[in-house]
């Protein structure tokens, strides 16, 4: 089982920076995709930002050039650095380890944090 842990939310101001960090524990598993995920109230979740187990990021358009996703493999652990944050981010941040695959078994799945709040003022 992964079990996800999400830290690091809380209220700023416009034009400030949060960082969000997310940690993967459990053993016997490779997680190949690292996710941020985010919701306001009364819309959909989204994605944010996702990280592939080798470097690889992807990026929504209303948040590329301001924040920032980064992964340890060793730590099973993801980072989200927000900077320049406007109002309209303001949402509930989830965590995701997707394709996740169990070492013993081979089965692959997908997992959920339990999400952390991210207000934005101003």
């Amino acid at each position: 089982q992964v079990r996800l842990v999400e830290s690091g939310g809380g209220v700023v101001q416009a034009g400030g920076s949060l960082r969000l960090s997310c940690a993967a524990s459990g053993s016997g598993f490779v997680i190949n995709v690292m996710a941020w995920y985010r919701q306001a109230p009364g819309k959909q979740r989204e994605l944010v930002a996702n990280i592939r187990r080798d470097g690889n990021t992807n990026y929504a358009d209303s948040v590329r050039g301001r924040f920032t996703i980064s992964r340890d493999n060793a730590e099973n652990t993801v980072y989200l650095q927000m900077n320049s944050l406007k109002p309209e981010d303001t949402a509930v941040y989830y965590c995701a380890a997707e394709y996740v695959r169990m070492v013993l078994t081979g089965r692959y799945g997908n997992y959920w944090g339990q999400g952390t709040q991210v207000t934005v003022s101003g």
